[in-house]
């Protein structure tokens, strides 16, 4: 019971404040009033899957995979609204064509949206190819994807 307690009060912390070391982290669970060895910060920081992500002043923090998930799919979308030339479909498929050399981070881009219409996705070096479960749904996809260029 202890262990949960503290594995939730830690993922508090992380997300009230910039956290950068486990030491950092320790002195402040011990502040707040609990007992842990430098080893047990390792182990719940492993199994609670925290990460070191990128601040914006440049320094590293540990965060939840969500949140540097988050910023992932911001990068991604930028991509994404940078490379894209055009969008067409052709029975239940989308195509896209980039800019040279961009329609695998496209592809990954558009796997990032998670859209579940979308069965998957085939890049080449300039054209992606993204297969549709139902052609009924083929123009909200090409609607979404417009919508992110015109961001």
């Amino acid at each position: 019971m202890r262990k949960y307690a503290r594995q939730s009060h830690i993922l508090k912390l992380i997300k009230l404040h910039e956290i950068e070391t486990q030491e950092e982290l320790s002195s402040i669970l011990k502040r707040d009033g609990f007992a842990i060895t430098q080893a047990t910060v390792s182990r719940d920081l492993k199994e609670l899957g925290l990460i070191k992500a990128l601040t914006k002043n440049g320094r590293y923090k540990y965060a939840t995979m969500e949140n540097n998930f988050d910023a992932l799919r911001e990068r991604l979308t930028n991509i994404f609204k940078n490379s894209v030339l055009a969008i067409d479909s052709s029975g239940r498929m989308v195509i896209i064509k980039t800019i040279s050399g961009a329609a695998s981070i496209t592809a990954s881009a558009i796997d990032v949206l998670d859209m579940h219409e979308i069965i998957g996705t085939i890049a080449g070096d300039d054209t992606v190819f993204i297969a549709i479960s139902d052609q009924a749904d083929l123009d909200g996809i090409k609607a979404e994807f417009h919508k992110i260029i015109e961001k």
